[in-house]
């Protein structure tokens, strides 16, 4: 296979919505340092929400893995789902987010009462060689045949993973 075409994963994103600051955001915070021992980016509103919520204010919290701890957390991550993604969590490029309801259906995750029960959302960017070429502001553009489809995502997935993809 030529190793051009060759897909591997770029970034694992966990992120956790509180929904306003405060003790809930603290405890989020708390809870993704404890998981990933990474340092916690605070997201933030970026204008006036439907809800009354001003702008920039923080809402969430997230941390972005990269290289063994994405591949290492993504297959706890898989474990706590039980190897099963739906297709409509590809996007059209081949990426995929998926929920985990609970931390504690991490395994080797004790519960702990100074948190309380969160759930996050896992979003995984998947990548092939060359793509930093589009990441420079040059005029270059990476070609429709570089793109990945949705179907190679999947079929990426349930080879690396062995993840069922229904």
């Amino acid at each position: 296979m030529n190793p051009m075409r060759e897909i591997r994963i770029e970034k694992v994103t966990l992120n956790i919505g509180c929904g306003e600051a405060g003790e809930k955001l603290e405890k989020a915070v708390k809870l993704l340092e404890k998981l990933t021992g990474r340092k916690v980016v605070i997201t933030r509103t970026h204008k006036r929400t439907t809800f009354g919520t001003a702008r920039n204010r923080p809402i969430g919290c997230k941390v972005t893995l990269r290289g063994k701890e994405a591949i290492e957390f993504l297959k706890k991550a898989f474990d706590a789902i039980d190897f099963r993604l739906p297709a409509s969590c590809f996007d059209r490029l081949g990426n995929f987010s998926f929920g985990i309801k609970e931390y504690i259906d991490l395994p080797g995750v004790k519960y702990d009462p100074e948190i309380g029960i969160y759930g996050m959302d896992v979003c995984v960017t998947l990548e092939r060689r060359g793509y930093r070429v589009k990441r420079k502001r040059l005029k270059s553009k990476v070609g429709k045949n570089h793109l990945i489809k949705p179907e190679e995502a999947m079929e990426f997935v349930s080879k690396e993973f062995g993840v069922k993809v229904e």
